[in-house]
């Protein structure tokens, strides 16, 4: 019996000392993942805050999500201060593939156009996804200059608003108000959760915003003409997008935006936006359509800060279209050759005889 016990406490033993082990492992292994998490945390804060200001990190080098590799990239707004002058394209497919490849063509910028464009803010969001896929800033072009419409669209985050049909400075104003929080405008605050704040991982956010955003007026009517260089010079405006087609429908020349008339009006807004200093404070950038009797580089050489020489659907039906009648072209010649194959072998048959 005195064996038996002896058994019995060496193995009651032997367990109480496996159970200490492995309680030992598992508050090691507890302590360990607290360590852990502490740390990501930690590191997490920190490139967070280093994200809402210049960093030389590049994508690869740095650890965590694109959020905080903003930096790396200027905006559109630093280019134009910078000098240089930027190339684009309008997106109204709403296709995020058509957005991928616009990025990866090395376009400067895309403008989904949700004025002329079938899409909607949730359309706009998978073109602003794949956009920034390819690290392509996006312009939203919203349906009218609306308070609403503008909240919505500056929630997604892209870097430049475009509002249509500015004709005064008071709109301008009021389009600029819709872009700024309390109490300098009347935009909606939901900046904890939105995508234009990485959903409130960006503590930057609300520091860095107004430095970031393009705010862009169209100026595409004549009385919008008239008032051009007071819009040019309302605080806020960086950007002054000349809008041909409807500016020509505004003088009666719907069908004719090369009339010299309307070539003339267009040019009295250039001077005036020319001359409002931009970049220098209280002035706005030049920005425009390129036409058919009026090129990318025309704009360039006249001071275009920002040329929008395409659209998608306008790029694609022209190759579609010069694809077919090559097609077309192909078989009638084809055709040509075989009658005229058909003669000449019956002009020898002939002679032959």
């Amino acid at each position: 019996m005195a064996t038996i016990a002896s058994a019995v406490t060496t193995a009651i033993g032997a367990i109480s000392v496996r159970k200490s082990i492995s309680e030992s492992l598992l508050f090691s292994k507890s302590m360990m993942f607290f360590d852990i998490t502490r740390t990501a945390a930690s590191t997490f804060k920190t490139m967070t805050a280093l994200k809402s200001s210049a960093s030389n990190l590049s994508p690869i080098e740095s650890t965590t999500s694109k959020a905080s590799t903003i930096g790396t990239k200027k905006t559109l707004k630093s280019r134009l201060n910078d000098g240089e002058t930027l190339y684009g394209l309008f997106l109204l497919s709403f296709s995020p593939t058509l957005a991928e490849i616009a990025g990866l063509s090395g376009y400067d910028f895309v403008v989904v156009d949700m004025e002329h464009g079938p899409g909607g803010i949730t359309d706009a969001l998978h073109c602003l996804r794949a956009l920034a896929a390819v690290n392509t800033p996006a312009i939203l072009r919203l349906p009218e200059s609306d308070p609403t419409w503008a909240k919505k669209a500056l929630d997604l985050g892209p870097q430049g608003l475009m509002f249509p049909m500015i004709e005064s400075p008071k709109e301008a104003k009021k389009a600029v108000s819709y872009c700024r929080f309390p109490p300098n405008g009347i935009r909606g605050s939901a900046h904890t959760v939105v995508r234009a704040s990485s959903y409130g991982i960006d503590e930057g956010y609300l520091s860095n915003y107004e430095e970031e955003l393009l705010i862009m007026c169209q100026v595409e009517s004549v009385e919008g003409v008239k008032k051009s260089a007071e819009i040019a010079g309302v605080d806020g405006v960086d950007c002054v997008q000349m809008g041909p087609l409807d500016l020509s429908a505004s003088m009666g020349y719907l069908w004719d935006p090369g009339h010299k008339k309307v070539r003339g009006m267009l040019r009295e807004a250039e001077k005036a936006v020319l001359g409002s200093n931009p970049g220098g404070g209280g002035g706005a950038y030049l920005c425009g359509f390129a036409m058919p009797h009026d090129g990318p580089e025309d704009l360039r050489t006249r001071g275009y800060r920002m040329v929008s020489g395409a659209v998608d659907v306008g790029l694609f039906r022209s190759a579609a279209v010069m694809d077919v009648a090559r097609f077309k072209t192909s078989l009638k010649e084809e055709g040509s050759d075989d009658d005229r194959h058909d003669l000449e072998d019956g002009d020898e048959k002939y002679w032959s005889e």
